[in-house]
């Protein structure tokens, strides 16, 4: 029997999915994560906005296009928040984002199978994302996802050691929903990296935030063997007022500071971020902060998009701005955004860099350097290897790349 395994939202559904992968192939089915005809799906869902929240709905109605007698299970953020509305789609299975668990053991009971609960993630391509710790407490006001995730836990050191151990994939990605706050017993995520300073995959970080950055934890980083050098250092604003009324617990000037720490450690580090563009309080001077600091922070990218009230969040009882007004500010965010992008590609042209070959598009090798530029390289080469390459010129949404040399 053929299943499959979607994931909408973030790198920890995806580290999420792949257990539940793993455990379906032990079971005995031949496991895909691409929509395509099957006997069973599993959805994991995601809530991060309305939007996410919608198109979670919205995949019961596709996958029924491929089977419409398929088995459904659901999970994740979007079952967690709202599990009647999937159980009213009749679907065979719903729960949450914390007892994903239980998708295994209803699987297992629906088809008389022994349950073998959630395996060690099924990686799949070139990198690994290893999950390191689940939930948050900060509570931003904005954020459904502490209601969700719940509090925050992390793994031991040596469990996490022990499942990057068993990965074939060139590149490691530690992800979870707050990973500054990683801490097992005494450890902090610092310790973590401390720990991995012999292994030779290429480690690269999911979303950081201002508190982790440190003169400790950047040496730490920096004697790693290969440390992809991106940090992507969550903002939201670029407005001391907004920060405040979104309960995130740094300024302006504090953030800036975090970024030049990183620039002294990192000179060429891609620090990549999260923009919100609209939130309840922000005035149009509170927006121009944010369009100014894109540029003051030498952003290499930013991951811009409009404010989503959600009900259940402080900001859901703030007054919301007209859609107009945040489409607007959006528009002018992602332009802000195009031009940072490019100006830190352009400032790589003609250097050498570490190149992951990932995937063949449309005659091209594409890949990632450590600093996060998607590269194009002319022609096919061995998927999963790391290169030296050239950045010959900007093109799409990264470089074109030449002078291949296997590392």
């Amino acid at each position: 029997m053929k299943a499959v395994v979607f994931t909408l939202g973030c790198k920890v559904n995806e580290a999420e999915s792949g257990s539940i992968m793993a455990a379906l192939e032990k079971l005995g089915f031949e496991v895909t994560d691409s929509l395509c005809p099957a006997d069973i799906y599993v959805l994991n869902t995601c809530a991060v906005t309305c939007e996410a929240e919608k198109k979670s709905r919205q995949l019961i109605a596709r996958v029924r296009k491929f089977n419409g007698n398929a088995d459904i299970f659901v999970c994740g953020c979007a079952s967690e928040k709202d599990k009647k509305s999937f159980e009213a789609r009749g679907v065979t299975f719903v729960c949450g984002a914390r007892d994903k668990g239980k998708i295994v053991e209803a699987v297992a009971l629906k088809f008389n199978l022994f349950n073998c609960g959630l395996q060690q993630p099924k990686q799949t391509g070139t990198r690994a994302f290893i999950k390191v710790q689940d939930g948050c407490n900060n509570f931003c006001s904005y954020c459904i996802i502490p209601y969700l995730r719940g509090r925050e836990i992390s793994r031991s050191i040596e469990d996490i050691l022990g499942e990057i151990a068993k990965t074939d994939c060139p590149e490691i990605v530690l992800n979870g929903i707050n990973i500054s706050s990683y801490g097992y017993g005494d450890k902090t995520l610092t310790d973590l990296i401390s720990a991995l300073s012999k292994e030779k995959k290429r480690i690269r970080l999911g979303s950081l935030e201002c508190n982790i950055i440190t003169e400790e934890f950047l040496e730490a980083l920096k004697k790693l063997p290969d440390f992809a050098e991106q940090f992507h250092l969550s903002l939201q604003s670029g407005s001391n007022a907004v920060l405040k009324a979104m309960n995130r617990r740094y300024t302006r000037e504090e953030y800036l500071e975090k970024c030049a720490l990183i620039y002294k450690y990192f000179p060429d580090a891609a620090i990549t971020t999260d923009i919100i563009a609209g939130f309840a309080t922000e005035t149009e001077e509170d927006f121009e902060k944010s369009l100014s600091i894109i540029e003051e922070a030498k952003f290499a990218r930013v991951h811009a998009f409009a404010f989503s009230p959600r009900e259940g969040t402080v900001a859901f009882k703030m007054k919301d701005l007209s859609p107009q007004v945040k489409s607007e500010r959006l528009h002018r965010l992602l332009k802000a955004a195009e031009r940072a992008q490019s100006r830190y590609i352009e400032g790589f042209i003609g250097r050498s860099l570490d190149f992951i070959a990932e995937e063949i598009q449309n005659g091209y090798t594409c890949g990632y350097t450590g600093n996060y530029i998607k590269g194009y390289l002319a022609g096919e080469v061995c998927t999963g290897k790391k290169y030296k390459v050239i950045l010959k010129e900007k093109f799409a949404d990264g470089a074109y790349v030449y002078n291949i040399s296997q590392d």
